[in-house]
């Protein structure tokens, strides 16, 4: 898409003439150059019109700009909230995969006798940073679509110019990831399985 061009705002280079000085010797002139004089106000009036349409051009555009950079900051926010969620995930998965493991070593050591309790806590976090990535993935795949509808309704409306293009939710992607590696760990707590070797 081409960019538009911006206007060069027409200025008004000619300044405000000054009253005529009627002569007595102009006396039987003083109508025409009068009349001369207000033709001249006449154009200095329609320069200044034109000029403040070439501002409000520009103060159009410049607020195009600025919602279409709203749209943008919007997108950012979202990720930002979907990274927030996954750093407490990765907290309560880790957390609660290294407390299963923990103990888990101890009683294959003889040191603790056989206790359900920490696996289960350990088992109850990680389900619940998985609960936390669902959750946020679903709420922000929503939120997504919402947010290009409501840009692209807008690029038609022509209020924004939508010249750039809506990227890919980096965020998302690893949040999904992180939830596979949630999944992997229950597995491992609840069924011994070792994914990761």
């Amino acid at each position: 898409m081409t960019q538009p061009q911006p206007r060069v705002p027409r200025s008004v280079s000619d300044p405000v003439p000054d009253l005529p000085r009627i002569e007595p010797e102009q006396k039987s002139e003083a109508s025409t150059i009068y009349s001369h004089y207000r033709s001249t106000l006449s154009r200095h009036r329609t320069q200044m019109s034109d000029h403040r349409t070439d501002l409000s051009e520009n103060r159009t555009e410049m607020s195009m700009r600025r919602t279409g950079m709203s749209i943008h900051r919007t997108r950012m926010s979202a990720d930002r909230t979907m990274m927030a969620e996954i750093r407490t995930a990765l907290s309560m998965i880790g957390f609660g995969f290294t407390l299963a493991k923990a103990f888990r070593g101890l009683e294959d050591a003889g040191v603790l006798a056989g206790s359900a309790a920490p696996r289960n806590f350990g088992l109850i976090l990680v389900l619940l940073g998985i609960a936390i990535l669902i959750g946020g993935i679903i709420r922000h795949v929503q939120f997504a679509r919402e947010l290009r509808h409501t840009r692209k309704m807008m690029v038609d409306s022509k209020l924004i110019h939508g010249e750039s293009d809506y990227p890919v939710s980096v965020s998302l992607l690893v949040a999904i990831a992180l939830m596979l590696v949630g999944v992997a760990a229950a597995a491992n707590i609840v069924l011994g399985i070792h994914l990761f070797g």
